[in-house]
């Protein structure tokens, strides 16, 4: 066992700056368009965190095949508590399918209330409406 012990304690150092850091899909999004029944791929999505009276970017990225942004908060920051905002960028998606809509973009504005709570958001949408909430 004496042998071993320095060995465990190597290994763990190793490991230690994952503990400090956001997990892998800390943050998730997903888009399903309600019309086509399919996942819309491209779509552009921000996330921003709310400072006193402005918003400051914290990440952007485009959904893959299946919708979705499996991470999309930092993984070398901590996801600390307070009011941030995810904004999918909707118009290009149904300007490249030839449909209008009444929402270029959807803002989604949530309270993280823990470090490194895992959130998901998906999104339901259609050209005139959309629905949302705190998924899993």
């Amino acid at each position: 066992m004496k042998k071993t012990a320095p060995l465990l304690i190597l290994a763990s150092m190793a490991f230690a700056p994952v503990a400090f850091s956001a997990p892998v899909g800390t943050l998730s999004v997903h888009i399903l368009d309600q019309q086509t029944g399919t996942p819309p791929p491209g779509v552009s999505v921000t996330l921003e965190k709310q400072q006193q009276d402005k918003w400051t970017t914290v990440a952007s990225g485009k959904t893959d095949q299946d919708g979705r942004i499996k991470s999309l908060y930092p993984e070398d920051q901590d996801m600390q508590p307070g009011v941030y905002k995810v904004t999918f960028k909707t118009a290009d998606y149904f300007q490249a399918n030839k449909l209008t809509s009444f929402f270029p973009e959807i803002p989604v504005l949530f309270t993280v209330t823990r470090t490194n709570e895992k959130l998901h958001i998906p999104l339901l949408l259609s050209q005139y409406g959309y629905s949302t909430y705190k998924g899993s």
